[in-house]
C-alpha cells in the first residue's frame, strides 16, 4: 500500500474542481526538466481520458529528447506563441501549477497566470512555497511532482482509468528527478509507484534508452570537454565545480538539455560529494547544485545567490559574470564545507 501524503480535503477538493471545469491549462516552470515536462504531460493525458479540454503551456523550449513522450509536441511555448497562450488562459476555468514554487519561477508566464481568474492548483515538491493558488499540494520529501501527480489520480479513484500514456509521463519524470532511482528515491514508496506503473504497461527499459541514452554526436563531445578541459578539483572541501560559457555552447551547437546532468557526474569521484555546474545564460548565470550524504545545497543555494531547491539538489541564478560567481563560490567553500 502507497501512504497517504495529500491531505483528504485537498483530493476532494480538487477533484470536484477537475469535475467542475471544461477548460484546464496546466503551466510548468521556465528550462523544464524530465520532472516539469513528466508531470505536466502526465496529468494533460488523464484529464484528455477524462473528456476535459486541456492544454499544457510552458515558457520556454524542452530538450529534444523529451519529445520521446507521448503528445510532447502539442505543448505550447509562451515565448514564441504568446497570442495562442493568452487565448488559451483567458477561457480557462482551472490552472494547474505543476513543479514550481513562487510564480517568478514561470518566467514571463507569470503575469497572465497570475491575472487569471481560474481556480488555481499548485503541485510542487519543492521548499518554500508562495501562497498564490486556490489548493496547494506541496511535499518537498517526495521524489518528485510527477509521484504527486499519480498519488492525486490514484487518490481520487481514479487508477484503473489511468491511460498508459500518462503513465508513461510520470515515469519518465520520476526517473529524471532521481537520476534514474540514484538519489532522492530512498522510500519505498517510490518503488511501489514505479511497479504500479509498470502494471499499466510502462516499458521502463525502453523510456530510459529514449531519454537518457538519446543524445547527439556534439552532446558527446562537449561532455569529454567539460570533463576534461571545465572541471576543477577542490579535494580539501570535496567539491567539483564546473563551468560552461556562451562562447563554448557555440562551439559544440548547444541545443536545451545538452548540459542535462552534467553536474552529476563529478559526484561519482571518489571524495567529491558536491558538484556545482555554472552555465552561462543570456541575462544571469544559471547554477545547478548536487551533493551526497548530509551535506545541504540547499542551504548554499539559499544564502549565496537566493536560489533553492531540495537537500541534495538545488539550483539558483547570479546577475554577475562567470568570473564574478565563481569568486564567490570559492571563497563561501571553506564556510560552507
Amino acid at each position: 500500500m502507497i501512504t497517504k501524503i495529500i491531505q483528504e480535503e485537498n483530493v476532494i477538493a480538487v477533484s470536484k474542481l477537475i469535475s467542475d471545469a471544461g477548460k484546464i491549462i496546466i503551466v510548468s516552470h521556465k528550462r523544464p526538466d524530465g520532472d516539469a515536462i513528466g508531470s505536466s504531460l502526465g496529468l494533460y493525458h488523464f484529464l484528455k481520458s477524462q473528456g476535459k479540454e486541456v492544454s499544457v503551456i510552458l515558457p520556454d523550449a524542452i530538450p529534444g529528447y523529451m519529445y520521446a513522450l507521448p503528445s510532447a509536441d502539442t505543448i505550447v511555448f509562451y515565448d514564441n506563441q504568446k497570442t495562442k497562450a493568452q487565448e488559451l488562459i483567458d477561457k480557462c476555468d482551472l490552472i494547474f501549477c505543476l513543479d514550481f514554487n513562487a510564480l517568478d519561477r514561470i518566467g514571463n508566464l507569470s503575469a497572465p497566470v497570475n491575472d487569471s481568474k481560474a481556480k488555481k492548483v499548485l503541485m510542487d515538491h519543492h521548499l518554500h512555497h508562495d501562497n498564490f493558488c486556490d489548493i496547494i499540494i506541496s511535499h518537498p520529501e517526495m521524489s518528485s511532482t510527477c509521484e504527486l501527480v499519480f498519488r492525486l489520480i490514484s487518490r481520487m479513484g481514479y487508477y484503473d482509468a489511468m491511460p498508459l500514456e500518462s503513465a508513461q509521463c510520470i515515469c519518465a519524470g520520476m526517473m529524471t528527478d532521481t537520476g534514474g532511482l540514484s538519489y532522492n528515491a530512498n522510500r519505498p514508496d517510490v518503488y511501489t509507484i514505479m511497479g504500479e506503473l509498470l502494471k499499466k504497461g510502462v516499458d521502463k527499459d525502453a523510456l530510459y534508452r529514449k531519454i537518457f541514452n538519446n543524445y547527439s554526436e556534439n552532446r558527446m563531445r562537449l561532455m569529454g570537454y567539460m570533463l576534461y578541459e571545465k572541471m576543477k578539483i577542490y579535494p580539501e572541501y570535496h567539491t567539483a565545480v564546473l563551468t560552461l560559457s556562451y562562447k563554448e555552447m557555440l562551439r559544440f551547437n548547444y541545443q536545451p538539455g545538452d548540459s542535462e546532468g552534467f553536474v552529476n557526474m563529478p559526484l561519482s569521484i571518489d571524495h567529491v560529494f558536491c558538484s556545482i555546474f555554472i552555465k552561462e545564460e543570456k541575462e544571469c548565470m544559471k547554477l545547478s547544485f548536487r551533493s551526497q550524504g548530509d551535506f545541504d545545497v540547499n542551504k548554499m543555494a539559499n544564502e549565496l545567490f537566493g536560489g533553492g531547491g531540495h537537500k541534495n539538489a538545488s539550483g539558483a541564478e547570479n546577475k554577475g559574470t562567470m568570473e564574478e560567481t565563481l569568486k564567490i563560490i570559492e571563497e563561501a567553500l571553506p564556510i560552507y564545507i
